[in-house]
């Protein structure tokens, strides 16, 4: 089982990823999002009916079709505010983007079997990228008498890392980043340098964006960086611009010696990370090739990895007529071309899938590239047909991914890189390798054959009910799961609240039974339910009182 520990890290300390969160376009987790890459399929839709609504304009009438595409999440106002103790008051006041950190926060550590009631008052550091405030908009829109005793701690950006660090009591660094479109990565980059200076023990990073009012998206369309045609052509010759996504990611980072030590699922490594800023160029947005190609070599050399040996880079790969070429420069002079390279290297964006996510699209590369290394495969980068004429693939030794492949073959490690950039000039590269799963403790294996219990609970009952749907949708698609490990993750990851249920049974089959019996409220003899006090309010006690002091009945 997965721990925390309170030793400092060393400072040349590789970084292991242990936990995995997200919620994006037609992708509420991180099993759909790889499904979504596997199967090619693009999230970009029309702005949802109930968002902006038929009155929304701009100065010239009407908001443009362009800005009416995006990949859009359903019912980003959904939160369950009881769940994490807060008044249903608070909750209205709170920007969304504040409640969605906190519950991909809460998701990470259990995707990483932690308990969040165990990290309280640990060391860990809550690292956020986090640009834009359209939640504070559309509150001003309604007036004076809409601003309450919440609207400050409800609104300010800093507290979308805060709240997280406030709700699980967790005493690490907890910041907000803004460096624009490369916010997220940026994130994730001081996050692995807080646990190398022993700063932190463990560390959440990643990034959140909500599209939630008109303003942000038509400023971005009168800035001209929207395409036209609301997708994103990377690497293509119709590159024209992006189309915008929504939604946020986080992973759960710890230094790698001490998650092998405490028997850690492994998913993937950091090498290493490197962030510079463009300086002065031809405008305050035009990148800087320069700067690229230095915060690539920067990145390789922290990692101790030879560029050559890598054989994919996620990019930023916004699909812009100006930002494209550059970046293909960068990444074809320092990697595809890098002396020893075997074969091209392959590049691709996950915002031909979800839209660029702004302040979040670094933590999406991310994942995505994190699931590729996981599953051996690399999928494929949307919306590309012809190179960009100013983009010399065959020169650069860069091809970009087409097709669902199996991974590059290589005689190493499976190495990867990510890139993000601000469009102020901020650069950030993170270095990426595969891992072998560490397996769990010892007390995991062996478990007894025979009857077992699979445990579930929930805050309410309405809660038990769908966490066991849940438990029993994926179960049901995974024949290949031990009910033995199913069973000892329930048990010992899981928090245990109120209202609980057990499944019982010898085998898979009675085992799924009894899950369909509580998700319906059915009663069944291959389940209990029953209501218990919750971990947070105490556990069982025994008192053995002695002599003299029984009396009949007393047990009940």
């Amino acid at each position: 089982m997965a721990s925390i520990s309170a030793e400092s890290a060393h400072s040349d300390q590789p970084i292991a990823v242990i936990g995995i969160a997200c919620r994006l376009p037609q992708a509420a987790d991180p099993d759909s999002f790889w499904q979504l890459l596997k199967e090619g399929r693009s999230a970009i839709g029309q702005v949802p009916k109930d968002r902006w609504g038929p009155g929304a304009q701009d100065a010239d009438g009407a908001l443009r079709d362009v800005v009416r595409h995006g990949g859009y999440l359903d019912r980003v106002d959904a939160f369950d505010a009881a769940f994490f103790g807060i008044s249903p008051r608070e909750a209205r006041a709170m920007d969304p983007q504040q409640r969605m950190m906190l519950e991909l926060a809460w998701e990470s550590l259990e995707n990483a079997g932690i308990r969040p009631q165990q990290a309280s008052g640990s060391r860990t550091g809550v690292f956020i990228g986090a640009i834009w405030d359209d939640y504070a908009t559309l509150l001003a829109q309604q007036g004076l008498s809409a601003i309450t005793e919440h609207s400050v701690t409800g609104l300010h950006r800093s507290i979308i890392a805060n709240r997280i660090s406030y709700t699980l009591g967790l005493h690490g660094p907890s910041l907000t980043v803004d460096t624009a479109q490369s916010s997220s990565l940026v994130a994730v980059h001081l996050a692995c340098e807080s646990l190398r200076r022993g700063e932190s023990d463990l560390a959440f990073a990643g990034g959140i964006n909500l599209n939630i009012v008109p303003e942000s998206t038509l400023g971005a369309s009168k800035f001209g960086g929207l395409s036209p045609d609301g997708r994103c052509f990377t690497f293509d010759a119709r590159a024209n611009g992006y189309v915008r996504g929504e939604g946020g990611g986080a992973v759960l980072l710890k230094p790698l010696d001490r998650a092998q030590a405490d028997g850690d699922t492994v998913l993937c490594i950091i090498r290493g990370t490197a962030m510079n800023n463009d300086g002065t160029t031809d405008g305050l947005t035009v990148p800087n090739p320069d700067a690229q190609r230095a915060v690539l070599r920067m990145a390789y050399e922290h990692a101790g990895v030879n560029p050559a040996d890598v054989q994919y880079v996620e990019l930023h790969g916004t699909g812009t007529k100006i930002g494209d070429p550059i970046e293909a420069a960068a990444v074809g002079a320092v990697l595809g071309t890098a002396e020893g390279r075997r074969a091209p290297l392959a590049v691709g964006s996950g915002k031909t899938n979800v839209g660029h996510l702004e302040g979040a699209a670094g933590i999406v590369g991310l994942l995505k590239t994190v699931l590729a290394l996981k599953h051996g495969e690399l999928p494929a980068s949307l919306n590309f047909e012809t190179p960009n004429p100013a983009i010399p693939l065959d020169e650069m030794n860069l091809r970009v991914q087409q097709d669902l492949t199996a991974w590059p073959e290589t005689d190493g490690p499976r190495l990867a890189g990510v890139s993000s950039f601000g469009m102020g000039g901020t650069n950030c590269h993170v270095v990426l390798e595969s891992s072998v799963t560490i397996p769990g403790p010892a007390e995991g294996k062996n478990i007894p054959v025979g009857v077992m219990p699979w445990l579930i609970s929930g805050k309410t009952h309405k809660a038990l009910r769908a966490q066991a749907a849940r438990l029993l949708t994926y179960v049901e698609a995974r024949p290949e799961l031990d009910i033995g490990d199913t069973c000892l993750s329930l048990a010992t990851t899981r928090t245990a609240f109120a209202h609980r249920a057990v499944a019982l049974g010898g085998d898979r089959e009675e085992l799924l039974r009894g899950l369909a019996a509580v998700a319906r409220g059915e009663d069944s003899a291959a389940a209990v339910e029953g209501r218990g006090a919750s971990s947070a309010g105490g556990g069982v006690a025994f008192l053995f009182a002695g002599q003299g002091a029984q009396r009949l009945g007393m047990g009940r």
